[in-house]
């Protein structure tokens, strides 16, 4: 290379602001938006951010190749997608036994951290590299992903899911009641997965408490639950007075609320509350699902069905469990129908087994979509629900999408899941590099695929 193109290579990646340097080379690009993989392309990253594609050599300074670079990749053809996005986790909950849904205090809270920090871990090398957390204690373990002491996901947390008395957070029994000034917090609210707030002031401390913690985004329960013992799943919860008290104080913070809520009253006193993401609405009715589109709210949606996902529950439990199954397929329906602003996500919940298949509840969305759409869905649809978190978005930048610019959250899947979506299922096997803020995690890609430069799974 001549002195002149090295002079101009050292003026676009001057040495000082370049730490990190990765070139993935003969890749196809699925990027996040498209139906349609791109041809043989390039894609340069540098430090954390995808700085050029091209279907062209892009070349690099002398000096980095040997000093800063992370390594020539060669896909081979291979498949380079932007990293997954879940839009409805519980990282503090998502793994634990069964019998710690009544009782959370069974484990001390270094074992509870523990079981976090591995369930963080497992959740990227599945190839999620950003999770919005909808109700647990998750701000100690996202300070701990982002200085790299935890090995895990970008977290948009929610922290405790703020409930009424008798509400979907309200874990108590008749035995705990009446609650006084001098009663004890509940087990859940000692550890930060739920608040219970009843009133104007209370909702409005609750959720200013949980901004103060540093929540990304509120989340209330404003309707009847399928786990929960004491509320029936048609019954709404939370006045509009309350809700829109919550949607005020997290606008002032310029972020949103978010609500559990299955039927059309709930989702549509939420609505007039102001609230801007629905999280369930399997029960929605046609009428409700025109307001949504016509306000753009967006319905965070997940894939109930009775199927080896289930998590069967007891009783009426189990009662209320068949009817959001069975309200499934109409709200997937609708959402269509009305070009809904879709999220999709997982809400799994004391079941280490069940955890293990997100790739595989992602997959099973092709009963109502075509493969793009499922990937589109948990790539930059999620990404645009996330930056609604707008000045309180803890990762600015772009997500969900493999362009120039954007953050390099980014997975080489062996294979093509445009044809194939059941490949996402099995991402010990099929994701073969994880990128996340341009640091591989995990690199099996054997040495004559790849270069010089192999690298392993990091743990």
């Amino acid at each position: 290379m001549g002195l002149t193109a090295q002079w101009a290579l050292a003026q676009e990646y001057p040495r000082a602001a370049t730490n990190a340097l990765t070139l993935f080379e003969n890749v196809r690009i699925f990027d996040g938006t498209s139906k349609n993989l791109s041809d043989k392309t390039n894609v340069l990253v540098v430090d954390n951010t995808i700085k050029k594609i091209s279907t062209d050599p892009i070349p690099v300074p002398e000096y980095l190749s040997v000093t800063h670079i992370n390594g020539n990749i060669n896909g081979k053809e291979r498949v380079l997608m932007p990293g997954l996005i879940d839009a409805h986790v519980h990282l503090y909950m998502a793994t634990l036994p069964p019998e710690l849904s009544v009782s959370p205090d069974m484990m001390t809270p270094g074992e509870l951290e523990q079981n976090a920090e591995k369930a963080a871990t497992d959740t990227l090398m599945r190839g999620f590299t950003s999770v919005r957390d909808l109700a647990g204690p998750v701000f100690k373990l996202k300070r701990a992903v982002d200085a790299g002491k935890v090995v895990g996901p970008r977290i948009y947390p929610s922290g405790a899911m703020i409930s009424q008395t008798s509400g979907h957070g309200d874990y108590r029994t008749p035995a705990d009641l009446p609650r006084t000034p001098t009663s004890p917090l509940s087990p859940g609210e000692v550890l930060g997965i739920g608040a219970i707030a009843d009133g104007v002031p209370e909702v409005l401390r609750a959720t200013r408490e949980q901004l103060m913690k540093g929540a990304s985004q509120i989340k209330l329960a404003a309707g009847g639950g399928v786990s929960s013992s004491y509320d029936p799943l048609d019954v709404s919860q939370y006045t509009e007075a309350e809700l829109s008290a919550a949607v005020e104080a997290a606008e002032d913070w310029d972020t949103y609320v978010t609500v559990h809520a299955y039927t059309p009253r709930a989702i549509q006193k939420a609505i007039r509350a102001g609230v801007k993401c629905i999280d369930h609405g399997q029960l929605m009715d046609e009428e409700t699902a025109k307001i949504m589109h016509k306000q753009g709210i967006w319905l965070s949606l997940q894939p109930f069905l009775d199927d080896e996902d289930a998590n069967p529950k007891e009783g009426e439990k189990r009662e209320k469990q068949l009817l959001v199954a069975e309200g499934t397929d109409i709200a997937y329906k609708l959402a269509k129908k009305y070009n809904l602003k879709t999220a999709w996500g997982t809400d799994t919940l004391f079941s280490a087994k069940l955890a293990t298949r997100q790739g595989a509840k992602l997959a099973k969305l092709v009963r109502w979509y075509t493969p793009a759409e499922v990937l589109k869905m948990a790539t930059s649809a999620n990404a645009q629900l996330l930056a609604m978190s707008d000045l309180r978005n803890p990762y600015p930048g772009k997500l969900g999408v493999v362009e120039e610019g954007a953050l390099a959250d980014l997975l080489l899947v062996d294979g093509n899941p445009l044809e194939n979506i059941n490949l996402i299922e099995d991402p010990a096997q099929n994701f073969v590099v994880i990128m996340k803020d341009g640091k591989i995690y995990k690199n099996i890609l054997p040495a004559s695929a790849e270069g010089e430069d192999s690298r392993e799974q990091v743990n």
